[in-house]
This record gives structure tokens, C-alpha cells and sequence, in this order.
């Protein structure tokens, strides 16, 4: 039989604790996962991976401290590009999943 994912079991895995990241699903040598993103995290980078925001509910701001900021509603998604600065926030508490390699440390470097 083929896994399927219910992400409502991934929300109450998290257990409204934000920027607590739990795996969704592995695909190669990626992996998905699910966190809460309420309030801000903190500005990091990661140096050797692009990392993909797709906001599941809510609406979030990943900001930049060299470019425009990018504001995110339900069902968007963008990708932060390796080695550049950005700090996430919530406008509203959001859950999002972020799509990146399995070896990246999600808290950045």
C-alpha cells in the first residue's frame, strides 16, 4: 500500500509550537517539512541550499536585508536562494512547508 500524508496530523504533530519543524516526506535526498510560523525567527542564511516557502495556511513575510521583502498568502509559494540572508515572519500564525535538502540544518548557519 502507498503512504499518504494527512498534513492536518502534521499540524497537531507540531502542537502550535512555532519554528518546531516535523518531516512530512522524503523524495530523493530532499526532504519536506511542516512548521509554524508565528512571530519572527531569526535573520540566517544557508549556504549551500536554495530553500522553497509554500504557505499552507496563513500569510507570512520573508524578509531581506539586500533586497525587497516577499509577502506570501495562502497557497504561494518562493524560493530563497542559497548563501542569502532572510529572517521569516508571521502576519498572521501561518503553517508553511518548506522544501529542502535533507542535510540542511533548518535554523540556517
Amino acid at each position: 500500500m502507498m503512504a499518504v500524508t494527512d498534513l492536518k496530523q502534521k499540524i497537531q504533530e507540531i502542537g502550535g509550537k512555532p519554528y518546531s519543524p516535523v518531516d512530512v516526506a522524503r523524495v530523493n535526498d530532499h526532504v519536506v517539512r511542516m512548521t509554524l510560523v508565528d512571530g519572527e525567527f531569526h535573520w540566517h542564511k544557508h549556504a549551500d541550499e536554495d530553500e522553497l516557502f509554500f504557505v499552507y495556511t496563513g500569510e507570512i513575510e520573508v524578509q531581506y536585508k539586500d533586497r525587497d521583502n516577499v509577502r506570501l498568502k495562502k497557497g504561494q509559494m518562493h524560493v530563497v536562494p542559497k548563501g542569502v540572508e532572510h529572517c521569516p515572519k508571521s502576519i498572521e500564525p501561518s503553517y508553511v512547508l518548506l522544501f529542502e535538502s535533507h542535510q540542511v540544518d533548518t535554523r540556517g548557519d
